[in-house]
This record gives C-alpha cells, structure tokens and sequence, in this order.
C-alpha cells in the first residue's frame, strides 16, 4: 500500500529541497508504511521524493522505494497494488527489459519507459503514482480509475508539493493550513468535499482516473485517461439475465482472486451481508487454509448489530473468525486519532467502527483485507435509489403545477413529518415540490435553500461558488450524452465518480492506513464496473428488489437466507451513534466555535429543536461536529478537542 510526498521546484527562487524536509514529509505518513522508508534528491536538486513502505509483494530490500530505471533516468514513488503486473511484465522482459525484483513497481517503470505517459491504460488495479522523468524534466502524477488511492497536489511560490496525504505536504514550510471557501460550500451539502476540492485552501485532489503533466516551466495539465460510461461489448446480450449474471460471477471471482495477491496475511472485512459473504466465498473456493475474517459491532445496538450473520457465514465457509465489540465511552478520546487520519472532514460515524475492525485485523497478524465497497453504488442496492428514481420521475410529471400549490401541498405534510421525526426543513419530498431537483446524492448534510440558512452567507457570497447541485448536474448530463439516459443509471454515474470516490473510498482508505493495513476493493475492478454500467436498470430493480441482479448471481454460492436478508448499514448510521455524550460535545463546541463560518443562531435553534423533539437532524449535526472538529485540529492547532 504505502505513502508517498514530494516537491518539484520549477523556479530559481524557491527555498530549496533537503534531506531533513524529505524525511519529515515521509515521517507524516509512517502509519501508510512502516516497514520502509527512503528518499531522493534529483541531480539538478529541483525535485525531491519522499517514501513509506508496506511490505507487500517482494518483501525484500528490492521492493525499497524511491525506485529507478537502471539508468537513473526515471524515477518513481508509487501506493497501491498492479494486479496485472506479471502479464506486463512477460510482455516487457520480451521488449528486452530485465528485471531486479518481482515488484509491481518496476514493472510500471518500465511500462512507462515502453509505452509512454498513457501507460496508465494498460494497468489493472488501485494506485497513486508519481514518475519524475529527468530527461523531459517532468512531473506525472496518476490516480487509479475507480479513486481508490488519493493523491494531493498544490502549487506554491514556484513549486509544486505532492503526497499521498496532505499531512505530509504540510511539513513543508510553504503550505500553510487555511480553509477553502469552495470546499467548504460543497462539504456542507455532501459531507465530504468533492474533487479536484480539497477542505485545505490551495490544495487539490487528483480526480479518479486523471493525470497530471507537470512540465519544467511548472505548467500543469490534467487529462482523464479512463470513464466508466461506453464500454459496451457489441455481440453481449445485456437484457439475457442468465448471461448476466454469469459474467458477473465471471467478473468477480476473477477480481477477488487477482486481489489475492500477496507475500502477507490477508482476509476479509466479514458483516455476513452479501456484499462481505461474497467476498469470503470466492476466497474460500480459492484458498488452501481458512479465510480470516473480522468483524465489528456497537455494544447496545441490537439493530444493526450483525455478529449473527458473520457468525453464520464464518461457520459455513469454515473461516477463522474474529470479532470486537466497541462502545461509545471510547469515542471522545479517538476523536483526535480519526480526525488526524482523516485529513480532511469525511461527516461518517462509521470511520470509528472502521478504525476497531482494522485493528483488530491488524493486531491478529492481518495485512491485506478484502472489502465489499462498491456493490451498491453499481448494482442498485439502496433503497433510497428506488425512492430517489421515483421521485425523479414525480418531479419531471409536475413541472405543468404551480409552484404555489405544489408548495401549499408540502406545507399541509410538514406538520406530520415532523410528528413521526422526520426532518420537516429538507427531504427529497419538499425538493420536488419545492421545484427543486429531486436527487443531489446518497448521503446529504445541507440541500441548497437550507445550507443558506444556516452558513454565514458573508463568508462565501461574492467568491462566485455555483450551486452543489451544478456538480451533480454535470454528471447527469454527461451520462445523458452518452446514451445512459435513465434516472438510475444516471443516479449510479453520479454516485460512483463522487460519494464512492470521496468519501466511501476515502474513509476506507485513511482508516485502514491509519492501522498500518491494505484494503483492496474487488467490486470495483474496474472491468466489472464497466459491465454493470450497462446491466439494465430493470434487472438491477426487479419486482422492487434492490440488486436483483447481484442476487441471481450469487444464488447457490451464497445461502438464500443470506442474499434475502434486510440490509443494514455497517455497524450503526450517524442517528444512532448520537448519543447523550457525543451530543453534548458536539454541542458545547458547535456553539462555541471560534470562526465565523456559521449562522449562529440558525444552528442554536436547530440543536435546541432537536433536544425537544428529537427530530431527525442527524445528518446536519454530523455534517457541522465534523468540520468543527477537523478546523480545531487543523486550523487552529488545538490538539485537546475537548
């Protein structure tokens, strides 16, 4: 897995690279690879690369990082797993290169060298990767097609700064932390900011499935290399459920055993849902010794408590099963761990479950886990999709109706939405007949009208930031464009290019590095994506059934009792792990924050409604405690969040 960071100076005037400052940067971001480390400093002393290793593949001093070309010409830091390499690596030895390790590492310096900066097209897998070339004299930068791996970037006094994290790029003296007003706009609507944003002001994320040419002058250019849209296969019949759903087992039994590869322990994430007790079957039936398998849940939270499940399929597929049972009395003193991990606010209580089960694999000798990622985004699995199509479809049939009555109708409803605790201010109900749009994403803080209330609107008017919903907008189109014209097709585009990419993934990947392990996510080979983008949404949703599809084909591997079993979210929702103490924290530091970012007596009044009647505010509460405890951390410097 690993962790990289780096400077390329492109002007005469910038502060210089050396040895201490490259340390620093890699010391940042330990967690990501602790077995190794190792530095490096461009002849021309412009450019500097700073490493971190997790010893996976090749565990000897072969795999160490910063890597060359045996000319010294390129040279490479890399995070992440090429699950194709050895068939990369035929092809190359072929063309006459020979090789110093059995590293996929060296395998993409010579792909590069063999077939140019779209080498990129050619790989299977999860990566971040940073190719200095010293006779161009530039800068490649690559993230993987999916955004499993992220990778930073910002531009400052002729420089640019690069890392897998950002904590690591702020050891350097010329990036100071201060918040982006655009992000900031942003995360308030999505929880999490959206790409190329970043929470940190002059710092930018690479978008899946984009590089970046960085050329000697300091000029950038980013190109998407990769989209999971228009990549039907001409003689395969999508609407034949039978040959469907033997693709899909195709597809994913060879993406689980291509995720297999490792010279460490690995196992499974296991919740005894579908998506995890797939996971645990393809690896069984590929497998010579029982999976390890490890789970979490909330100590009185019998609702989405699933030791049950996991148990069972522990028991039927002979797994060596692992389990930890957290509470809550921990959870104020892990705050200043999750937030440092995070680098950015991600609003999603499951980081804290995540962060359990991750040690636990890690403390029982695991390295590599296999997680169910991905399954609902592609194949509908979320009965808020069906809702959200519906609606869609409802909004588009009254655009002929007034405005005023359409709004006169959702008055009436108020009041009993909020005697069943249902938040009454903003829901996809009052969208559509508030003429708003029906859709925004799958995990909402603050829709449009609503945000406005509660921000400090002199903060963020008149630095011309669009509408959150614009960013949606784009990717409906696009998917429209390319001939994905129905909601739910539109609504999985949308969801796998932003929630999947930068917060799902994101959460998984901070929190696992945080504990020192390699999470790989075989829903999302990106072969598989590209096939369920075109499964009709009928198939996907049949009979209203969410991932009918997915189901079928895992029908006879998997227990019937498992693929029909209600789903539940792992390991607790925001709703339920507000409890009286985490409230109370967030509440004395929400109204006491030390910023102008919020409309201070808009969220007084939301938290006292929410002490009297308990309404559903859960997702706002979440959305603003996070962002007040990462701008305490990273902003002001408090290290106590008390």
């Amino acid at each position: 897995m690993c962790g990289f960071a780096g400077v390329f100076e492109y002007t005469s005037s910038s502060q210089g690279i050396d040895d201490a400052l490259l340390t620093r940067m890699g010391a940042a971001i330990s967690h990501r690879g602790p077995d190794d480390g190792g530095i490096y400093r461009s002849e021309c002393g412009r450019v500097g690369l700073s490493f971190r290793r997790l010893s996976i593949i090749d565990l000897s001093a072969a795999g160490h990082q910063p890597m060359s070309t045996p000319d010294g010409k390129i040279w490479l830091v890399f995070n992440g797993e090429i699950y194709n390499h050895l068939a990369l690596r035929a092809e190359l030895e072929a063309a006459g290169y020979r090789y110093r390790s059995r590293t996929d590492t060296e395998t993409i310096l010579y792909a590069y060298r063999h077939w140019g900066e779209r080498f990129v097209e050619r790989l299977h897998g999860m990566f971040a990767i940073a190719i200095w070339d010293t006779e161009k004299e530039t800068l490649l930068l690559y993230r993987d097609r999916i955004g499993i791996k992220p990778l930073y970037y910002a531009q400052k006094n002729g420089m640019w700064l690069f890392g897998s994290e950002i904590k690591a790029m702020l050891e350097h003296p010329a990036l100071q932390p201060a918040v982006s007003r655009e992000a900031l706009y942003h995360y308030f609507t999505y929880i999490h900011t959206p790409a190329p944003w970043t929470m940190f002001d002059g710092v930018f994320k690479l978008e899946a499935a984009h590089y970046a040419r960085i050329t000697h002058d300091g000029t950038m250019r980013v190109e998407e290399y990769w989209d999971p849209l228009g990549h039907r296969e001409p003689e395969f019949n999508y609407s034949d459920e039978a040959a469907v759903t033997s693709r899909i087992r195709e597809l994913f039994r060879g993406a689980v055993e291509k995720r297999m590869m490792s010279d460490v322990p690995f196992g499974v994430f296991l919740s005894g849902g579908i998506d995890s007790s797939a996971n645990v079957a393809f690896m069984s039936e590929l497998m010579h010794r029982p999976v390890d398998t490890f789970t979490v849940a909330i100590r009185g939270q019998e609702d989405t408590n699933e030791f049950q499940w996991a148990r069972r399929m522990a028991a039927h597929f002979g797994t060596n099963h692992h389990e930890v049972m957290i509470d809550d009395s921990g959870f104020l003193d892990l705050l200043p761990t999750i937030i440092h991990h995070q680098d950015e606010p991600l609003a999603d209580p499951v980081c804290f479950p995540l962060y359990h089960v991750s040690k636990l694999a890690r403390d029982n000798g695991t390295i590599v886990v296999q997680v169910g990622e991905g399954s609902d985004e592609q194949f509908a699995g979320y009965a808020s999709y069906i809702r959200a199509a519906r609606m869609m479809r409802l909004e588009r049939a009254l655009r002929p109706v007034p405005r005023s009555l359409t709004m006169a109708a959702y008055a009436l409803m108020s009041p009993l939405l909020a005697r069943k605790r249902i938040d009454y201010r903003q829901n996809i109900i009052r969208n559509v007949l508030e003429k708003q749009p029906a859709f925004w994403g799958n995990a909402i803080g603050f829709y449009e009208e609503e945000k406005r209330r509660a921000i400090n609107l002199a903060e963020f008017d008149g630095r011309g930031i669009p509408s959150s919903y614009s960013l949606a907008e784009k990717r409906f189109q696009r998917a429209a464009e390319a001939g994905y014209g129905d909601d739910l097709q539109r609504i999985i585009y949308w969801e796998i290019k932003h929630r999947l990419a930068e917060l799902l993934l994101m959460r998984v990947d901070k929190i696992t590095m945080a504990t020192s392990i390699e999470a790989r996510v075989p829903f999302l080979d990106h072969l598989m994506v590209e096939f369920s983008m075109n499964i009709p949404s009928s198939m996907k949703l049949k009979n209203g059934n969410p991932k009918h599809v997915l189901k079928q084909a895992l029908r006879g591997i998997l227990p019937d009792d498992i693929i029909d079993r209600k789903k539940i979210g792992f390991a607790g929702s925001g709703k339920n792990m507000m409890t009286p103490e985490i409230y109370q924290h967030a509440r004395s530091l929400l109204l006491s924050a030390r910023h102008d970012y919020y409309n201070v007596p808009y969220i007084r009044a939301m938290l006292d409604e929410y002490e009297r009647t308990k309404i559903n505010f859960t997702p706002q509460l979440w959305t603003l405690y996070n962002f007040e405890l990462w701008h305490r951390w990273w902003i002001e410097g408090d290290r106590s969040l008390s």
